[in-house]
């Protein structure tokens, strides 16, 4: 029922209701996922401006603002159909990419039902808070319980259950049973972790946070042996003898655990724009729940997590990718001591370095028992106040700011001679380039610069006197732009009325609104004067929502929506009503013995613009005729698309008109000049095409059933909103010449000026370790925006033979990669992991904070990509590296 409110009584009634939740949350609360598009939508109506007509009595601005009051909420985007049957305990899955602020609105509890009363709709979605652990004032929504797979091995069954982290072990204990159908004194439950029987879960009181069960885990479900009737035997494994039947499955992947802090929607309702939805600070954003990682007795070393000291991602990403380079872990798990540089005023008297090789020799320990970086984060803090306190950073910052610091603390020049730099003097770059070089390591010598340095060929032009100068500077890691995309491409099926449906893919503003797709359309399927594009969207064979307000941001329209474009008249608005034909066939009632059918919608409906007063039957079946006529099979010479005689000879089609209470209204074409009642407030009028088995062969419905995804990415398994982009056009793109900025002049030395010179770089020296850092924040005045571009970065072979300006050596440049750092998230609430290859094993690990879980390496590349981190492949020429082989084959000074 609709409640006798204006949208500003509604918009203050809520927010006044969600002030008072935002001060009263506890643990307990509930809270109701609502779909990010129903509530901008909202937001919209309840924020629109009341404009006063202008002088010139136009009201075209306030039209424009004017917004509709939302349908009823549809929450059917969040839910994934697929999976929901799979969970026995929850009665709807949600996707698993589900990004609050983006996809989803978190509510409280009294919220939801103040705007379900007035609405209506769903599903309904309810999720608990719980407390994280950190403090008794740290509150989360768990939006994605602990996804477990309970394993029965004795019986060949497995099955997987959602339940909270909260909840206890005697709560798993007792799904457990219900599942398998099974008594408590049956069974025991295990920490199947890694597919081995790690814990025995006794405690029925510890919550399954503390028991260190994570999400996607196994858990064997054991039934005692005097409980068994001959059933087969458990190795002390955890695995069956080999006569039995396994029904052993791999870990499930490693799909994050979602725990989102709560954020009060109602700073949205406090003025009256329409604002942007904050996505809630956390770091528990894609699994940061400090759950300690197992030890595993005698297996591999490396595998050792760090404790999330609150915020502090960023900097366990940052640390496992240094302590994972081949070279560091060698250095620092050796005699170190010996090189640090007490004296050196420009570094950290040896605190920083004895920090850092204090925590990779306990990374590097045997077992798996996760490390407080708590001693390293006092030293960070006292010599780099900028990363105190427990806010989050940049874990790209944190690293230059380390490799800097390391160096400064293991340099072994303890006396750094002053060097004048001479002119390049027309000699040749070979032999300038080794002077830099010299000049550099006669003052900066440590293992940094042995392992990550390179150098650049910096070229300056004056553009007025054509100046060269030649420079050959240090580098430490290359920082890429990425290459924003402005423009996004948007795929729409278009019905032309001239030829059979086809998708038309145009290019249009990312930023842009649906006025600018309109136009795009329009140029592209060259409307006429007295025509216009209607725009659609369609779910499940209907009109999901007609999107004619012109200032409607794209933005919302997501990649797997489906776009309908119609090509109809334009006509007077108020005097006319749109009517969508929807199509149907006769199917098999699946679920009856008998052969009784039933009518089954299919395809992408038929949309018209008609009178509202004076449509008659036969006019809905003159339209049908008109649009289906393309798709007519074999059409004779004599065929007319546009004929309007004698419908019923050419086709057995009957139409209904759906009524309200959903009955329907046969509309017999012998009644052809009888007018059809159309509601005064229906915004269209919902006919259904009732096609014969005839009609089905006499045309060819296939463009009409093949409706295209607004965006289809490729490669198909990666699911991201950036464009795909290779490692190579960011690299390009650095290298590129390019004028300076009018901030960054260069004094010309023949002119006596300051000129916006021409600079180009070349890469001259390669490390044998190259950092790599994606540039995917941005700044201005005004905002800051992270680029979620995919970068298709190489896992094998990144081969920069090509891009070396040095030709002294033939040999290739090979890259292997060992090491990312991945930013997931908006600026403001990201988390931080790493990936990270075990060169021992050869295999993939996900450093995820203290969770440490192996992955396969086609989950390696994802837009996550932040810090990058590449090995020179053995064999390579080392003739023209960076002087590492001098110092592993030199006595240490």
């Amino acid at each position: 029922m609709v409640p006798e409110l204006s949208p500003e009584e509604e918009r203050l009634l809520i927010r006044d209701i969600s002030v008072a939740a935002e001060s009263d949350t506890k643990e307990g609360d509930t809270f109701f996922l609502i779909t990010h598009r129903w509530w901008q939508s909202w937001l919209d109506y309840v924020n629109q401006e009341m404009l006063v007509e202008p002088a010139n009595g136009s009201y075209e601005t306030a039209a424009l603002n004017s917004r509709r009051r939302p349908p009823a909420i549809d929450n059917t985007d969040l839910i994934d159909d697929a999976t929901s049957e799979e969970v026995s305990n929850v009665e709807m899955e949600l996707h698993d990419t589900l990004v609050e602020g983006r996809d989803y609105i978190l509510l409280p509890q009294p919220v939801w039902e103040k705007l379900h009363g007035w609405y209506g709709g769903g599903p309904i979605l309810p999720r608990k808070a719980i407390n994280t652990g950190l403090s008794q004032a740290d509150l989360a929504i768990e939006v994605y319980p602990l996804r477990l797979q309970l394993i029965l091995i004795q019986k060949g069954e497995r099955a997987i259950v959602r339940i909270s982290k909260k909840d206890t072990v005697g709560d798993l204990h007792r799904k457990a049973c219900d599942v398998f159908e099974l008594t408590l004194d049956q069974v025991s439950i295990w920490d199947y972790y890694g597919q081995q029987k790690h814990a025995l879960m006794d405690n029925m009181d510890k919550t399954l946070d503390d028991a260190n069960i994570q999400m996607d885990q196994d858990i064997l479900v054991e039934i005692l042996s005097d409980s068994m009737d001959g059933g087969s035997s458990l190795q002390e494994n955890g695995y069956p003898e080999r006569d039995s039947s396994s029904m052993l499955i791999d870990a499930s992947g490693t799909t994050e655990n979602t725990s989102n802090y709560y954020t009060s929607p109602s700073s949205e309702l406090d003025n009256n724009t329409t604002a942007t939805t904050a996505t809630a600070n956390n770091n528990t954003m894609h699994g940061t729940n400090h759950i300690a990682t197992r030890g595993v007795g005698a297996g591999p070393v490396g595998l050792t997590g760090l404790l999330n000291l609150g915020n502090t991602c960023f900097m366990n990403s940052a640390i496992q990718c240094l302590v994972h380079t081949p070279e560091f872990a060698k250095y620092f798990r050796e005699d170190y001591h010996r090189e640090i540089n007490w004296q050196n005023p420009l570094g950290m008297v040896g605190e920083l370095a004895l920090a850092f090789g204090d925590l990779l020799r306990k990374l590097w320990a045997p077992g798996r028992t996760p490390v407080s970086p708590r001693p390293f984060k006092t030293k960070l803090a006292r010599f780099a106040p900028q990363f105190s306190g427990y806010s989050q950073h940049d874990s790209q910052e944190l690293l230059a700011f380390l490799l800097d610091g390391l160096h400064e603390d293991l340099n072994r020049v303890k006396h750094r001679p002053y060097i004048k730099t001479r002119d390049a003097d027309g000699r040749l770059d070979e032999e300038v380039a080794d002077e830099y070089w010299a000049n550099h390591i006669a003052r900066n010598n440590s293992i940094i610069v042995d392992v990550c340095q390179g150098q650049f060929k910096s070229t300056l032009v004056c553009p007025v006197c054509e100046k060269v100068s030649v420079t050959f500077d240090p580098f430490m890691y290359l920082s890429l732009p990425l290459q924003s995309a402005s423009s996004r491409s948007m795929t729409v099926l278009v019905f032309s009325g001239i030829s059979p449906p086809s998708p038309v893919t145009v290019s249009v503003p990312k930023q842009g609104r649906i006025r600018d797709l309109i136009q795009a359309l329009s140029n592209s399927c060259s409307v006429k004067s007295g025509e216009r594009i209607l725009l659609a969207e369609v779910r499940g064979h209907s009109v999901y929502q007609f999107l004619e307000d012109p200032v409607l941001l794209l933005s919302t329209i997501k990649d797997d929506d489906h776009l309908v474009a119609y090509k109809v008249p334009k006509l007077e608005k108020n005097a006319t009503t749109y009517v969508q034909f929807i199509h149907r066939r006769e199917e098999p009632e699946l679920a009856n013995s008998s052969s009784s059918t039933t009518w089954k919608p299919f395809g992408v409906p038929l949309v018209y613009q008609i009178s509202r007063n004076s449509t008659k039957i036969f006019d809905l079946y003159q339209i049908v005729n008109v649009m289906l006529s393309p798709m007519k099979l074999n059409q004779g010479p004599n065929y007319t698309g546009n004929s309007t005689s004698n419908y019923q000879t050419t086709c057995g089609m009957k139409l209904q008109l759906l009524e309200k209470g959903n009955s329907c209204l046969d509309l017999f074409e012998e009644e052809g000049e009888k007018a059809i009642a159309v509601p005064a407030n229906s915004i269209s009028a919902v006919v259904f095409v009732n096609w014969s088995k005839m009609d089905l062969k006499r045309y060819d419905v296939t463009s009409m059933e093949n409706i295209p995804v607004v965006v289809k990415y490729a490669p198909p398994l990666k699911r991201t909103r950036g464009e795909p982009l290779s490692l190579y056009a960011c690299l390009d793109a650095f290298l590129r010449e390019e004028p300076l900025v009018p901030e960054d002049m260069w004094f010309c030395p023949r002119c006596k000026e300051q000129r916006q010179a021409s600079k180009k770089l070349d890469l001259w020296r390669l490390p044998d370790v190259l950092v790599i850092h994606l540039k995917r924040f941005s700044f201005s005045r005004s905002t800051k925006h992270k680029l979620e571009t995919f970068v298709d970065f190489p896992i094998h072979n990144l081969d920069l033979t090509n891009y070396v300006a040095n030709k002294r050596s033939s040999h290739r440049q090979s890259y292997e990669l060992y090491a990312l750092s991945n930013h997931y998230g908006s600026m403001a609430s990201g988390h931080y992991t790493a990936h990270i290859k075990l060169l021992e094993e050869n295999r993939w690990y996900n450093f995820d904070d203290s969770h440490v879980m192996p992955i396969n390496e086609d989950e390696v590349k994802s837009a996550a990509a932040y810090v990058l981190f590449y090995r020179r492949v053995k064999g390579d020429d080392t003739a023209i590296s960076n002087g590492r082989y001098r110092f592993y084959n030199s006595s240490h000074r």
